[in-house]
Formats: structure tokens, sequence, C-alpha cells
């Protein structure tokens, strides 16, 4: 718990035996109340090590979902489970669970709702390891980005995360995909809600056991990136309605609303 708020980490997994163990042993206990993994149809045992080492929540899909699916049986969970503050951490030790009380204190104290863990912040992304071309693509996108969703991220393509409960109760991420696109689509969810996001300076790691998509499914992602982005601007301009935006009113609205009653 901090400060009243239970803290939940989901753990988004496929084909993580190698470094799920490494990734939950430096989780801090002392901060978070639950973890839940979800194993999108491993082939190499990862749920039966989930319940070896300790997590109590294991969600297995039968069938793989992909990464956006994994994530709605995740935050679905966690709101079941009364999570205030709930962090997706990768289990392939990508990224190190030692941020999690920075991301915390950050919510927790109502500082942001959303804060992200950013490997551009900085000058350490392609000494940790980043292919030079992610590199390029994830500069080349979130510019774009920043320009058509009219908002000031260092990166859009980070899959670490934080959110407070509101946010993922107002936001409507189970209409979202399963593929990868997911995380955008749901930071343009959260950014046309009008909810502010935080980043942390987050040290980057790529080694053999790391996961990562090849470079056709990356181009097919940064495509998927591209539309996601227009089609924020169209909505916002009022020339589009899409149904994963239906339910959000930007909080300048409500607080017009508000004024005028």
């Amino acid at each position: 718990m901090y400060k009243g708020k239970k803290v939940v980490v989901v753990l988004p997994a496929y084909n993580a035996a190698l470094t799920l163990e490494k990734t939950y042993r430096e989780i801090p206990f002392d901060l978070v109340d639950e973890v839940i993994l979800c194993d999108d149809a491993s082939k190499d045992g990862t749920s039966d090590l989930a319940r070896k080492i300790g997590i109590q929540h294991v969600i297995v899909h039968p069938d793989n979902r992909g990464y956006g699916g994994n994530q709605k049986s995740l935050y679905n969970k966690a709101l079941e489970l009364g999570g205030d503050i709930v962090i997706m951490l990768h289990p392939d030790y990508q990224y190190t669970p030692k941020l999690i009380p920075a991301m915390v204190n950050i919510i927790g104290d109502e500082l942001y709702p959303v804060v992200l863990g950013s490997r551009i912040l900085g000058k350490g992304a392609l000494q940790g390891g980043m292919p030079l071309y992610k590199y390029i693509a994830n500069r080349f996108l979130t510019l774009t980005q920043n320009l058509l969703v009219n908002y000031k991220l260092s990166e859009y393509h980070t899959g670490y995360r934080a959110f407070n409960r509101e946010v993922l109760q107002t936001i409507n991420f189970n209409q979202n995909s399963d593929d990868f696109v997911f995380d955008n689509e749901m930071l343009s969810q959260i950014i046309y809600a009008g909810f502010h996001i935080g980043e942390v300076t987050c040290p980057t790691k790529y080694f053999e056991e790391a996961s990562s998509i090849n470079f056709s499914r990356s181009a097919k992602y940064g495509l998927g990136v591209l539309r996601v982005s227009l089609s924020h601007l169209a909505q916002r301009m009022g020339l589009i309605n899409l149904e994963m935006y239906k339910r959000l009113v930007p909080k300048k609205q409500q607080l017009a609303k508000k004024t005028e009653i």
C-alpha cells in the first residue's frame, strides 16, 4: 500500500521463463500488494514457473491473443482486485523493477495519473543496446505523434507504464486492438480524455533473452501508430466519431459544463 492505495503490478508474459524469476525477485514487495501474470499461450512453462515462484494471480490464455489482448486481461483483473495504482512491467527484464517506487510515488501523491518509463530521456538508449533503426523509428514516430495528438512526450513506445484507477476505469481499453498498437491506442485515449502524463528516465536494456519484435512486425506497428495518431487528430477536429473515444469527454469540456451549471 502507498498512503492507503493498493498497488498492483501486472506482467504480460509470453515465453518469459528465462527472465521471469529475475524480474519478480526485484519487485519491491514492501510497496506492492499484488502481482498478476498473464501467460499468453507460452510454450516454455511460463505459467508453471510463475506459480512456483509465488505469483498468486496467474491468468492463462489457451490461445495466443496478442500483446494487447494480454494487457486487457491484466487490467480487468487488476481493477477486479481493487488496484488503485497499476504498474505494467514486462517480465523479460528489459525494464528494471527498481523504478516502481518512483512511479508509485508520483501517482500516489497525485502529481500525475499516468507515468511512463522513458528510454529516450537522456542519452542512454543506443548505449543500452537499442538497435539504430528502432531508435530512428522511435524518434520519427514520436515527433509525428506529438504534432498530430497535440501533446509532448519523449516517447510513446515504452512498455513500462503506470496508471491510477480512474484512468483505467475511464478509457475504454477493452475496445482497443489485441496487437502491439494497443499501447498507442491507450495513450491516445488518455490524452484525448485530458489526463496528464509524467515520465521518468528508464535505463535501456537489450539482450538476447529480452523480447523484441522483428523488422516486419515493427513496420506494421509503425503504420498502426500513424493510423492511431491521424484518427486522434480527426476525432479532435470533429471529423469522425470512433468507438474507442465515445465514452471520453475531454476535461476542458467537463469543466465548462460544471461552470455552466
